[in-house]
């Protein structure tokens, strides 16, 4: 397997200082030849799950064989993904607007949500599932090739919203944002964090009893396609290369990735402590001296 060094942490040792990588870590292509790779998720064991919207396909990293294989084709040009604590997969489904439940063993899917008052999603994009099985997931609209006759979006604004457990409706939980994209939230459920990728800003939320948000305060400059958590509580957004900001929203340093954009990031493996960062036509990893957060990935 073909290694890369990080040439740009060892030229500019500032950027990385108080960064979390394991000492000695390289980043490492795991996986390449696909058109644009997107939302990876981590099941119970470390498995990472990923999409590559362009070519419709979700693809599978096994833990065992750090082999990449396709899991799901046709996959209604999935993008964001996230598992619930009972290991059923959730895709953001850009085709038709929709939000699925996979089952991995069968490869079975159940159309959860297929639009909001009678009218097409935008495009769902990112989804977190908070502890108590509850859906949080971003709706931007990103005009796409494959769409026909979908010139403007049906919605009149690109909102987040809430989809409580077991519930065949969601409700809007977030609607001032301009374009928000990435979404994930804290392993207690007390928190969520929103990247709002059209105004170049991430904002961090209390997560009510009712599952209701409360007033968006500011955590960073900075917007974010994808993102995620690890333990100690460091945010990790994408864009160019990935920047990750500590608890209290300072900068700690960023990890460069050698293409255009990197899409998005999440920790997996069998320890969890390797992270995943899906960007252009491949998959990265880069070993951890932290696990990722549970809000963050398919542990119970």
């Amino acid at each position: 397997m073909k290694k890369l060094l990080l040439p740009l942490l060892a030229a500019h040792p500032l950027l990385h200082a108080q960064l979390p990588v394991s000492p000695g870590a390289e980043l490492t292509l795991a996986s390449e030849g696909f058109k644009f790779t997107e939302g990876p998720a981590a099941d119970a064991q470390g498995n990472v799950y990923f999409t590559d919207q362009p070519n419709d396909s979700i693809l599978k990293w096994s833990v065992e064989t750090g082999k990449t294989s396709e899991f799901l084709k046709p996959a209604g040009r999935s993008n964001g993904l996230f598992f619930t604590p009972e290991g059923k997969l959730i895709a953001c489904v850009d085709e038709n607007g929709e939000l699925w439940s996979l089952d991995p063993a069968s490869k079975e899917v159940t159309v959860l949500l297929s639009g909001y008052d009678g009218k097409l999603f935008n495009g769902p994009n990112d989804v977190w599932v908070d502890p108590g099985g509850g859906m949080y997931f971003t709706d931007p609209f990103y005009k796409r090739p494959y769409w026909e006759g979908r010139e403007k979006p049906e919605q009149e604004k690109q909102r987040v919203y809430f989809l409580p457990k077991g519930a065949g409706k969601p409700v809007v939980a977030e609607d001032t944002l301009k374009q928000p994209n990435g979404i994930i939230g804290t392993a207690d459920g007390k928190t969520l964090f929103i990247a709002d990728i059209g105004s170049g800003r991430t904002y961090r939320y209390k997560i009510g009893a009712d599952h209701s948000l409360g007033e968006k305060e500011l955590f960073c400059e900075m917007g974010s396609d994808g993102m995620t958590l690890d333990a100690a509580g460091n945010l990790y957004l994408t864009g160019k290369g990935v920047t990750v900001f500590d608890k209290n929203g300072v900068k700690l340093g960023e990890i460069p990735v050698p293409e255009g954009w990197t899409a998005n990031v999440a920790f997996g493996g069998k320890e969890m402590k390797t992270l995943f960062i899906t960007a252009m036509d491949s998959l990265y990893t880069l070993e951890m001296s932290v696990q990722g957060s549970r809000g963050a990935d398919g542990r119970k």
